[in-house]
């Protein structure tokens, strides 16, 4: 079994399979080896429209074999240590692998039992996420079944993958309850560890609008701590300077989870990661600010961006180019401005694409005026962007 790579890839979700597709593209004959456990692939963008009821669960899930660039070799093992002063990762099966290069790009973990009582409930009572495989088409049994009362919608204070994806979903329930005449028996709450609806200006406004058009009503500071499901009861401590601590229990019929997120354990404590975790690069090159044959992208990253997959779009040319460059003992010249996409569904039918950059300042790709609820664009995220995904973007051909 050939244990040495020219490039070594962790992680062969979006990230992994985009870049080293991408890679392998430039260089067909590099040795390029990927490890990743898990036997499927997921587009996970579609999740959201699973839990409104408008998409098959069934057609977010694929073969991982399937994907695997031409030329790549897939490890099917979990990455554990890192020995970056001897190039070389050890496998939980045993195996140790060397490269001359690293690109780590795990994705992000979702840490389910950090939440009191979620792990016992998530699937019943009322208690469902977007954030799973497993229990996404249980968000609209739910909506189907719910009669009136709160709905709640939470968002934890920790980075997470998608961060539109929490509101997303309440908007297509407040929508469904609406055109199902239930709104107005519906108490709609978004339950927020964040200080705002969202970070950029020019589509903060145009959510706010339409969070008054559902009459949701808005919690923020706030940190979902125990869910008790056979009660349907949630409770949530203040994180602000005006509610520190302040505990309030919330009576639910229908409560979406956001899971709290963060960095893989196996990287968190790796000699790779920062003070808070997360792989420590360059934001604009996205090299390892502390090994120059080590490189990171995607949610694992600690580029301070939000965690998207269009930002993974932008990201992959970006190192691909670098890490190309350092082959070459060239400058590193290609540098990621922090481009980021949420594509906000706010209705059946409606979605705000708002795209922008590490300073919050749009970067928008249409030539119209993209903080506006458009059709088009729900078409693009329903129809569009998930045929772009499995025929181009994870096989490297639309990068950029």
């Amino acid at each position: 079994m050939n244990t040495h790579f020219e490039v070594l890839f962790i992680g062969g979700g979006n990230a992994g399979l985009s870049a080293s597709a991408h890679l392998l593209l430039q260089k067909p004959n590099l040795k390029v080896g990927i490890i990743e456990p898990s036997s499927k692939h997921y587009y996970q963008p579609a999740w959201t429209l699973v839990g409104g009821g408008v998409y098959d669960i069934k057609d977010t899930e694929r073969e991982e074999k399937d994907y695997i660039p031409k030329g790549a070799t897939w490890l099917q093992e979990y990455a554990q240590t890192f020995i970056p002063e001897k190039n070389s990762v050890t496998t939980k099966e045993g195996n140790t692998y060397t490269y001359d290069y690293l690109v780590v790009c795990p994705g992000i973990q979702l840490n389910w039992s950090a939440i009191k009582g979620l792990p016992e409930t998530l699937g019943k009572n009322g208690v469902t996420s977007n954030y799973s495989f497993k229990y996404a088409p249980y968000t609209f049994e739910v909506l189907k079944n719910f009669k009136g009362g709160n709905i709640l919608f939470h968002s934890p204070h920790t980075p997470v993958k998608c961060g539109g994806a929490p509101q997303k979903i309440m908007y297509l329930a407040a929508d469904y309850l609406r055109k199902h005449g239930l709104l107005e028996k519906s108490n709609v709450q978004f339950w927020s560890g964040g200080t705002k609806i969202f970070g950029v200006p020019k589509y903060e406004k145009t959510l706010l609008k339409v969070i008054a058009r559902y009459n949701i009503k808005t919690n923020f500071f706030q940190d979902l701590v125990e869910v008790d499901g056979p009660n349907k009861k949630a409770k949530f401590v203040g994180l602000g300077e005006h509610n520190k601590g302040v505990e309030t229990w919330v009576d639910f019929e229908m409560l979406h989870i956001t899971p709290p997120q963060g960095p893989p354990d196996f990287i968190k404590h790796s000699p790779l990661a920062n003070a808070a975790g997360w792989v420590d690069v360059d934001k604009g090159t996205l090299q390892h600010v502390r090994y120059p044959n080590v490189f990171s992208l995607g949610d694992a990253s600690s580029l301070p961006t939000s965690k998207t997959g269009a930002a993974i779009r932008k990201q992959t040319p970006t190192m691909v180019a670098n890490l190309l460059a350092v082959m070459d003992h060239k400058p590193l010249k290609k540098i990621y401005t922090g481009y980021t996409s949420c594509p906000i569904v706010t209705a059946y039918g409606k979605l705000m694409l708002a795209e922008f950059d590490y300073n919050n300042e749009p970067m928008e790709t249409f030539p119209f005026d993209q903080s506006k609820e458009r059709w088009s664009m729900y078409q693009l995220k329903r129809q569009v962007l998930p045929r772009l995904y499995w025929g181009a973007i994870i096989r490297g051909r639309m990068q950029g």
